[in-house]
């Protein structure tokens, strides 16, 4: 099967150009740097042609499981494809689930979700149900009780290609301001007394569990050659830690010094795509928006929004002045390079077909059309 587009502004590696590509057996099989017409070619209009983009952590999966509090949906692979939906939607063909290893505070939903999460995945990655390519990111909970029990339970599973190591505590790395932690949990209603009884059995779990699990976690990670986050770093510590036990990715760093130490140890920095279009973190920590002016960013995550990532990616060019395509490889190559993805994340011969037409409304950009490995999506 063959296809070809022509009239397109081409984001490349190292710049854009203006020309025509032919897709050919689900791969990029040619790209010519004429704008001319070729016999039954996709005419862009000078639409933008980018490569697919990479999400490597979102939790968007958890909506469409839980998407009220209180309410399951009942058919886990109906949440999975409604996922699916809005991930290709916004662009995104190749994805990490990442799903949540350990509750924390969710009482026990967690827990229960993950078993169900996986298998629907991988069920539907199986039927060939899904638009866009779903691999596995286990977020683990260094600090509750049963996290290793459960991470070996889908330590083995094909998809799993990501762990990331995380430590909610009240107090530290996302939550050093606890005002902001208060404001978060402001729907709780709880009384004070409540209030500080949930801080203490949090932190001595904390104290009893983390050190211990994550080491754990690391021993059981490393074997299996799977790609190592660190979440939430706040201080030079935190980096230094995670470059002693191996990690390559720091996510979400809360501070400049954090983000700073990160990429002076050789880490990726990742941070909150949600962060650069709303203006801030909704935590209150580091600015992506800073760390990308001072050269500290390497790539973006949806987080919990699909559809940021896009856009993120043209505010960097935007609003921050990185050039388009350096900007675009936030969210592709510098992705696909970090999570061990050599085949895609570049509009190269040779590289799988998977692309996106995206036209700007103003300075939104809108996801028109959608192809993985040649084949169109969305």
């Amino acid at each position: 099967m063959e296809t070809n587009i022509t009239n397109a502004r081409i984001v490349g590696r190292d710049g854009i150009a203006t020309g025509s590509l032919s897709i050919r057996d689900g791969v990029i099989a040619a790209i010519d740097d004429s704008a001319g017409d070729l016999p039954g070619a996709l005419d862009f209009e000078g639409d933008f042609l980018l490569p697919g983009l990479i999400e490597m952590h979102t939790d968007n999966l958890e909506k469409h499981f839980s998407p009220r509090p209180g309410v399951t949906w009942p058919s886990p692979k109906a949440a999975v494809i409604a996922h699916d939906l809005q991930v290709a939607g916004a662009g995104i063909t190749t994805v990490f689930d990442a799903v949540s290893v350990g509750d924390y505070d969710s009482g026990g939903e967690r827990r229960r979700m993950l078993a169900d999460a996986v298998w629907a995945i991988g069920a539907c990655v199986g039927q060939g149900l899904l638009r866009a390519d779903h691999l596995i990111h286990l977020r683990c909970e260094v600090s509750d009780a049963g996290v290793v029990e459960i991470f070996q339970q889908f330590a083995d599973h094909p998809l799993l290609r990501l762990v990331s190591l995380m430590d909610h505590t009240p107090g530290q790395r996302q939550w050093a301001e606890m005002s902001k932690y208060r404001l978060f949990y402001r729907s709780k209603n709880w009384t004070e007394a409540e209030f500080q009884a949930h801080l203490d059995s949090r932190i001595e779990s904390q104290h009893r569990y983390a050190r211990l699990h994550r080491d754990q976690i690391l021993e059981l990670a490393r074997p299996r050659a799977l790609r190592l986050a660190s979440h939430d770093d706040t201080t030079e510590d935190h980096v230094a830690e995670a470059v002693a036990a191996g990690i390559t990715i720091s996510e979400f760093p809360t501070t400049l010094q954090a983000a700073r130490a990160a990429r002076q140890s050789g880490m990726r920095v990742i941070m909150g795509a949600p962060n650069l279009v709303r203006g801030g973190s909704h935590s209150g920590n580091a600015s992506a928006a800073e760390l990308a002016g001072q050269g500290l960013l390497d790539g973006l995550s949806s987080d919990y929004v699909p559809s940021s990532l896009l856009h993120a990616a043209f505010l960097l060019h935007g609003v921050v002045g990185i050039p388009l395509h350096r900007a675009i490889a936030t969210v592709t190559a510098n992705m696909a390079d970090m999570l061990g993805l050599p085949d895609r994340g570049v509009i190269e011969p040779g590289r799988r077909a998977d692309l996106v037409r995206v036209r700007l409304d103003g300075d939104l950009p809108v996801v028109l059309t959608v192809w993985r490995e040649g084949r169109r999506v969305a």
